[in-house]
């Protein structure tokens, strides 16, 4: 059972440091790359979890 909790304590940080790192690129970088900080948390979810049952994955 800890470990369950440490595996999901680890997996939040990356998500949240993911998230963090995307959310900052300049713009025209992102855009050169097609991402949209917009979608960060999205794009940081996907890489992390997996990508989301039924919805858009980048």
């Amino acid at each position: 059972m800890f470990e369950k909790f440490r595996e999901a304590a680890r997996r939040r940080a990356l998500y949240r440091r993911t998230r963090d790192e995307i959310a900052r690129l300049p713009r025209d970088v992102a855009l050169d790359l097609a991402i949209f900080p917009e979608d960060a948390a999205r794009i940081a979810h996907d890489a992390v979890y997996g990508p989301r049952r039924g919805g858009k994955t980048a």
